[in-house]
């Protein structure tokens, strides 16, 4: 069974949900990014949904789980 998702991810879910039009996700990777982004920073993808429906249901799936990609903090 995994392990139950840091609180500061799911904290940041909750924001994201609360706030979908700011963002959007990509359909490369699903990373959640800002609305504003024109690449993904972790995939380099240029595709993505904006749909507040997609951006929320997104959030609660990262949210509710541990991280498995990796990030620009991890390669420092």
């Amino acid at each position: 069974m995994p392990e139950p998702a840091a609180p500061n991810r799911a904290a940041t879910a909750a924001k994201i949900a609360a706030n979908p039009a700011a963002y959007k996700v990509c359909e490369g990777c699903d990373s959640i990014v800002g609305s504003g982004t024109s690449l993904c920073p972790n995939c380099h993808g240029y595709r993505f949904d904006p749909a507040s429906e997609r951006v929320v249901l997104q959030a609660r799936i990262l949210g509710s789980r541990e991280q498995t990609s990796v990030t620009a903090d991890d390669l420092n």
